[in-house]
C-alpha cells in the first residue's frame, strides 16, 4: 500500500549537495568464465583502484589560525516571554546568551532562537568588555537564522570595522574534523571544541518544530550558548551551531545549519526583507506497481509520481489535480519513487523547490487524461502550516468578556493550555490537510472561564471550539469581539448572548445586562489590564486567492450543533 508523501518544506525534503563520492564495482565471475574459455599465460594485472579524493590532514581541517576571534561575538539578550494562559499579562522576563559572528559591514549572523522575543540585545567581542547595543535586522524562524546590527554605526566603525568578516565555505565531508567556537555555559570567555562530521541529513528544526531542512550532525560539544556560533573547517565557516540532544537522549550529538541554508537566507534578505521558504503543498504517491501504471496509461519505464492531493492554498492549488502524474520538474525526470538525479546523485524532487524563492517558477511535465501537458507554477509560502509552527515575537491574541476567554488555536496555545479535547485536537492536526482554514481562518477556542456568579457551570466547556456567537459564524478573533460588543442576537433571544460550540448540543448562555455589569467587575477582581488584543492573521492573505466554500459540502452553518434548548449560565 502506497502512503501519500507530501511535497513540503515542513515535511520530507531532499539532500542539497553530494554527501560522499565513490565507485561500486560489480564482479560477475560466471560471465568471465563463459566469455574467456582460453587461459591467459602470465600474471593478471588487477584493475586499477579508483582515484579517491583524500581530505586534507586533520591539522589543516582544524586550522582556525586565520580567523580573528574578535569577529566571533557574545550575544546577550533580555527577553519577554508571552503568557498564553493569561494573555493580558505582560509575560515573564528572562535573559540568556548565545553567539554570533561578523559576515559583513555591521552584519552579525546568529540563530533566530537566540534573539526571539528579545527586548534588549548586547554584543560583546572577546578583547573588549564593553557591551554594544544591537537590534535584529532580519529573522527567519523557519530556518532559525537572524541578522543583527549595532544600533550605532559610529560604534561599529570604532570597534569592528577593521575586523575581517568570516568567510563561508561549503559542505564538509563525513568523518572530517570541524571546530565549534562560541560562548557556551561555564564561563564568559570564548570556547573552542573539536569534533567530526558524523551525519548529513534532513531533520526538523526544533525552533519552529515543523520545518525540515538540511542539517549536519557533529560530535563536537555544542551546549547552550554555542547557538549562533560558527562551526569552522580550514578557516572557513561550514555551519552555524543551533541544536542538539540532551545527554539523557544521546551523547555527543549536536547539529549545525549547513552552508546551503545559510547562503539561501543571506540571499533572501539582500533586498531588506525575508520572504520565507516556498512550498508546493502537494501530496504524491509513488507508482511502482506495473498494474497501477497501466491503469494510468503510463509505460512501465519507472518515471512519474501521482498527485494525491494539491492543497488549495499551496503553489499547486487549483492547477495540479488528483491523478495527475508528475513526470519531470525543471527538466529533471522524476523516478517513480519520487527521486531525481542531479550531478550524478539521486535526491528527492523537493530539492528543486528547496533552492527557489517566493515568486520563482517551476516547470512540470505532467501526464493528465492520457496525454502530456507542460505546467508552470509560481511558488509561494504555504501559510496554513503556521498553526502547527511555534510562534515568536508576537503578543497572544485574545478576547475576554464576562470572564470567558477566547483565543485562536495554534501550537503555542495547545502547549500552554495542555489541550486534550479531541474535537479541538482534530482542528489543530488537520487544519491544513482538511483545509479547515477555508471556513475558519482562525479556529477560536474557549480557553478559560474566570469564575463569577454570571458564568457559573461553564467551566466544563473550556478547550472547546467556538462555532457561533449570537448567530454570527466565528472564523476570526475579531468575529468574537464584534459578536459580543455589537447588536447581534439570535432571533427570539435578543436579551441573551448565545455561544454555540462545535460538537455541543446545548449552547452557553449569558444574560446581556448581567454580562455587561459582570465584565467590569471581573476585570477588577482578576486584575485584567486590557480585555482584548486582536491582529489580522497572516492567513488572511489567502482570502482573495481561495475559491468560496462549497455550501453543499459544508451544509448549514449551524449544522454542526443541535439547536436544543438554551441553558443559562446561572
Amino acid at each position: 500500500m502506497n502512503t501519500p508523501r507530501r511535497l513540503s518544506l515542513f515535511g520530507a525534503s531532499a539532500l542539497t549537495l553530494v554527501l560522499i563520492t565513490g565507485t561500486i564495482f560489480n564482479c560477475n565471475f560466471r560471465a568471465v568464465c563463459q566469455d574467456s574459455p582460453e587461459l591467459i599465460s602470465g600474471p593478471l594485472t588487477p584493475p586499477q583502484a579508483p582515484t579517491v579524493e583524500m581530505p586534507p590532514p586533520e591539522s589543516v581541517q582544524a586550522d582556525i589560525s586565520e580567523v580573528d576571534m574578535d569577529a566571533i561575538v557574545r550575544v546577550e539578550v533580555d527577553t519577554k516571554q508571552p503568557n498564553y494562559r493569561v494573555p493580558w499579562n505582560i509575560g515573564g522576563m528572562n535573559s540568556g546568551n548565545g553567539t554570533g559572528f561578523l559576515v559583513g559591514p555591521n552584519r552579525f549572523l546568529t540563530n533566530a532562537h537566540v534573539v526571539s522575543d528579545a527586548r534588549l540585545i548586547y554584543i560583546k567581542k572577546m578583547s573588549d568588555p564593553k557591551p554594544y547595543e544591537a537590534r535584529v535586522v532580519n529573522v527567519a524562524h523557519d530556518c532559525d537564522l537572524a541578522l543583527l546590527e549595532l544600533e550605532s554605526e559610529e560604534e561599529f566603525e570604532g570597534a569592528f570595522s577593521k575586523l575581517q568578516p568570516l568567510f563561508i565555505g561549503g559542505i564538509p565531508k563525513l568523518n572530517t574534523t570541524v571546530v565549534a567556537v562560541g560562548y557556551p555555559i561555564g564561563g564568559e570567555r570564548i570556547s573552542v571544541t573539536r569534533g567530526v562530521v558524523s551525519r548529513i541529513d534532513f531533520r526538523t528544526y526544533s525552533h519552529s518544530s515543523v520545518d525540515n531542512h538540511l542539517s549536519i550532525q557533529v560530535d563536537a560539544a555544542i551546549n547552550p550558548g554555542n547557538s549562533g556560533g560558527p562551526v569552522l573547517q580550514n578557516n572557513l565557516v561550514v555551519g552555524v551551531a543551533f541544536q542538539g540532544y540532551s545527554g539523557s537522549v544521546a551523547q555527543n550529538t549536536g547539529y549545525m545549519i549547513p552552508v546551503p541554508v545559510i547562503e539561501r537566507f543571506l540571499k533572501d534578505v539582500e533586498d531588506g526583507s525575508y520572504d520565507y521558504y516556498v512550498d508546493l503543498a502537494t501530496s504524491v504517491i509513488n507508482i511502482l506497481n506495473p498494474a497501477q501504471r497501466k491503469a494510468l496509461g503510463l509505460p512501465n519505464d519507472g518515471i512519474g509520481v501521482m498527485v494525491a492531493d494539491a492543497d488549495a492554498a499551496g503553489s499547486g492549488g487549483g492547477i495540479l489535480k488528483t491523478k495527475d502524474v508528475l513526470l519531470s520538474i525543471d527538466g529533471y525526470d522524476i523516478a517513480s519513487d519520487g527521486f531525481i538525479e542531479i550531478e550524478g546523485e539521486r535526491v528527492d524532487l523537493n530539492e528543486i523547490i528547496e533552492r527557489k524563492f517566493a515568486g520563482d517558477t517551476v516547470d512540470l511535465d505532467v501526464w493528465r487524461d492520457g496525454k502530456r501537458e507542460e505546467i508552470t507554477l509560481e511558488l509561494k509560502r504555504f501559510l496554513p502550516y503556521l498553526v502547527q509552527s511555534s510562534q515568536y515575537d508576537k503578543q497572544p491574541n485574545f478576547v475576554l468578556y464576562a470572564g470567558l476567554q477566547f483565543q485562536p488555536l495554534d501550537r503555542n496555545l495547545m502547549a500552554a493550555h495542555s489541550i486534550s479535547d479531541l474535537q479541538t485536537r482534530y482542528h489543530y492536526t488537520f487544519f491544513s490537510q482538511d483545509e479547515i482554514y477555508r471556513e475558519r481562518p482562525q479556529v477560536i477556542v474557549l480557553t478559560e472561564v474566570l469564575p463569577d456568579s454570571t458564568n457559573t457551570h461553564l467551566k466544563g466547556f473550556v478547550h472547546k471550539v467556538v462555532d457561533s456567537i449570537n448567530g454570527k459564524k466565528i472564523g476570526l478573533v475579531q468575529d468574537v469581539y464584534d459578536a459580543l460588543h455589537g447588536d447581534l442576537a439570535e432571533e427570539g433571544y435578543e436579551d441573551y448572548h448565545v455561544i454555540r460550540l462545535v460538537g455541543e448540543g446545548r449552547p452557553l448562555v449569558l444574560k446581556r445586562k448581567d454580562a455587561a455589569l459582570a465584565h467590569e467587575r471581573i476585570k477588577g477582581k482578576y486584575n485584567v489590564g486590557f480585555d482584548h488584543f486582536i491582529e489580522e492573521p497572516e492567513i488572511m492573505k489567502l482570502r482573495d486567492e481561495l475559491p468560496p466554500v462549497d455550501e453543499e459540502e459544508t451544509g448549514d452553518p449551524e449544522s454542526s450543533n443541535s439547536t436544543g434548548p438554551l441553558k443559562e449560565a446561572a
